[in-house]
């Protein structure tokens, strides 16, 4: 069946026929001269920046005010060094320095090149004397245990160790923000004199909060160049023409001096990368971790809910849920919980790394007894509605127009006029039965698809997000959540239309649910006397039928029961 439909779209090949020149719908070119080595940051995974141009893309993001390559330190402190003492050693950072080096990423540390290509780089700055600085934080979290067979085949997972790049484990660390505290005397020479340190990761993902709370430049780099800025140190460097360290005797060792060539790679995958690694890794793959398999599974038809649990919890997606739909629902009188500016990611929206010990969910942690070190990630206690509400919009890099671009997820509870956590003012909004709205601008919801970028906002009680534009699988979540998402005109933001933040927004819709359309315009008005028309974001009739459910959980249910009448 494959080999005929791809002979039907002229897609297969068989080398012992006649060969056709074939045709297709578009063509795209790539001049190969131009293909550059190049990371992407400091704080979106998009802004690629060639190695060359580093040293001074780095020094136009320190001039550059705030923003997502702006750091806007003066010019009098950007030259600062700060000394302290780590483990009983003088030390020093500046801005730029690497805290952060981690060999990461379920991606990334798949291809043998890259993984046998950092291993070569370890391997030549061992022999030339080269180190990493014993306060960067190193890391290796391979995407599968094949990778580690074939280090050690080749004997390069000793010169990775050697350079602090030993195996932490296999699963998410560093590029969802679990790469643990920092030494002390780091993490108070950063905070306590505004150092922008940075984080170097083979992540996919750099967006601003996620990596760690105390790096605020982040960068994707490959498993090699991850090694090699780890011995340089620092980001604010020119690997064409500065050295990256001192080696032996006191020579200048340089970038060309520790990158491998293409043959050295290539010998080393041909000697250590074995399919025999594949199947004995893989073959076993169903059964299971003998830890995993021993645990006691309770029995039932129900899932009996442990009301201790900090880490699953019962959520409220059905409560006094009824047979009938509750219809669509307008806005009325709602109050803006935040106004945001363009690329909000779900990263701002739902962080997915450490719990903030000041946070509304650390304060929920403990209050039930859990100490700090054990408070885990966001991204561990998902199956928590109470934590993950707290929560949402908790990145500390949050930028609300409502407290004239003060970073921190915190806001204004508009009634009384108290800056408070935005969680806690969100609750303070639901218990008094007022809606809530978001204003944003363009590309809100991008970064990684994240349901509980729509789940919490919709605990929180927010009603609508009125944006330039949406990620797409984000808008489609926050339907699916109940939320309505409304897009300005073309031309048209908060801005432009004069919206601060402070008013009061209503959004009428109709009351049955036929007569609301994908795609429809839609009135909403303000109590200074603003109105306006946005696009309403239901982009097919089976959103709107969602929309009309409450969002699609009770949608489902509905639906199950309705099918076993």
């Amino acid at each position: 069946m494959i080999e005929s439909y791809l002979r039907a779209n002229k897609m297969f090949v068989d080398y012992n026929e006649p060969q056709i020149e074939r045709t297709y719908s578009s063509y795209l070119e790539l001049d190969l001269s131009s293909v550059e080595p190049c990371i992407s940051g400091p704080k979106r995974p998009h802004d690629r920046v060639t190695l060359k141009e580093m040293k001074a893309d780095w020094h136009s993001c320190l001039d550059n005010k705030v923003g997502f390559k702006g750091f806007a330190i003066p010019k009098e402190k950007q030259e600062k060094v700060v000394k302290f003492t780590y483990n009983g050693t003088p030390a020093e950072l500046r801005h730029g320095d690497v805290v952060i080096a981690a060999i990461t990423s379920c991606t990334n540390t798949s291809n043998p090149n890259v993984m046998l290509g950092a291993g070569l780089v370890a391997k030549k700055a061992c022999e030339l004397g080269l180190e990493v600085k014993p306060w960067v934080k190193t890391s290796l979290a391979p995407g599968s245990g094949v990778v580690t067979k074939y280090l050690k085949k080749s004997g390069l997972d000793k010169y990775l160790d050697q350079q602090g790049f030993q195996l932490v484990g296999y699963g998410c660390t560093t590029c969802i923000g679990n790469s643990g505290d920092l030494h002390e005397s780091v993490s108070s020479a950063i905070t306590e004199n505004d150092l922008v340190a940075s984080a170097v990761l083979s992540g996919n993902r750099n967006f601003e909060g996620r990596v760690h709370p105390l790096t605020r430049a982040n960068y994707l780099a490959s498993p090699p160049l991850v090694v090699a800025y780890a011995l340089a140190g620092t980001v604010d460097i020119d690997f064409e023409t500065e050295p990256i360290g001192t080696g032996k005797d006191g020579k200048k060792v340089y970038f060309r001096d520790i990158w491998p060539s293409t043959e050295e790679i290539a010998e080393v995958v041909h000697s250590a990368v074995l399919p025999d690694m594949f199947r004995q890794t893989y073959e076993a793959i169903t059964k299971g971790n003998p830890m995993w398999n021993q645990l006691p599974v309770p029995t039932g038809t129900l899932y009996t809910w442990d009301p201790t649990s900090t880490y699953i919890h019962d959520p409220p997606y059905f409560k006094d849920m009824t047979m009938t739909p509750p219809g669509p629902h307008g806005v009325k009188d709602a109050y803006c919980l935040l106004n945001l500016g363009d690329s909000i990611t779900t990263d701002h929206i739902s962080p997915a790394g450490n719990i903030q010990k000041d946070s509304p969910a650390a304060k929920y942690l403990m209050e039930r007894g859990v100490d700090r070190k054990d408070f885990n990630s966001y991204g561990s206690r998902r199956g928590n509605d109470e934590i993950m509400a707290r929560g949402t919009f908790a990145n500390i890099r949050l930028v609300n127009k409502l407290l004239n671009g003060e970073v921190g997820p915190k806001t204004i509870h508009i009634p009384t006029g108290e800056k408070l956590s935005v969680y806690d003012a969100a609750i303070r909004y639901k218990s008094a039965g007022q809606d809530t709205i978001v204003l944003a601008g363009a590309e809100y919801g991008s970064g990684s698809s994240r349901d509980w970028a729509a789940k919490g906002p919709m605990l929180q009680g927010v009603k609508a997000v009125i944006s330039k534009s949406f990620e797409r699988i984000h808008r489609s979540n926050l339907v699916g959540m109940g939320i309505i998402p409304l897009c300005f005109k073309s031309g048209e933001d908060a801005e432009s239309l004069g919206l601060t933040g402070h008013e009061r927004y209503s959004i009428d819709l109709p009351n049955d649910i036929a007569q609301l359309k994908p795609g429809q315009d839609i009135t909403v008005t303000t109590d200074t006397g603003k109105s306006f028309t946005c696009v309403a974001r239901f982009d097919t009739q089976v959103e709107l039928e969602y929309f009309n459910h409450g969002g699609i959980l009770p949608y489902v249910i509905r639906q199950l029961i309705s099918n076993q009448k």
